[in-house]
């Protein structure tokens, strides 16, 4: 019984430092549509913008879940990064009806959603 409520606290932890992650990354692209709409901006501006979005929410979940875990926060960091990701991937997917990207470009994504949050983890 005990086992069971520890694991349910833990999901609860997980999940509530993926909704911040992801409240952050919607206000962010909001930002960033904002500024592509007043500024025109490149493509190759966007696509940073985007690439520094995945990385701080990689990396304040990786502090948060550092901060409410206390022990292997890097372990934890990389686990958020990782759900970060899939959930991303995911839908990415469903609204694309498929995956529009190379093999390189996802799995580059997936180093930097993981690494960003393992580093979280670590300065938490």
């Amino acid at each position: 019984m005990e086992h069971a409520e520890g694991n349910k606290k833990i999901v609860l932890k997980v999940l509530s430092t993926l909704l911040i992650m992801y409240i952050l990354t919607g206000v962010a692209l909001f930002v960033l549509a904002f500024l592509l709409y007043k500024m025109e901006l490149t493509e190759n501006i966007v696509t940073i913008g985007i690439t520094a979005i995945y990385v701080v929410s990689g990396l304040l979940g990786g502090i948060i879940i550092g901060k409410r875990m206390k022990t292997r926060r890097f372990l934890w960091g990389i686990i958020m990064g990782a759900a970060y990701f899939l959930v991303l991937l995911i839908g990415s997917a469903l609204l694309n009806r498929g995956l529009t990207s190379d093999m390189l470009h996802i799995g580059l994504t997936l180093v930097m959603c993981m690494g960003a949050g393992m580093i979280g983890g670590m300065v938490s």
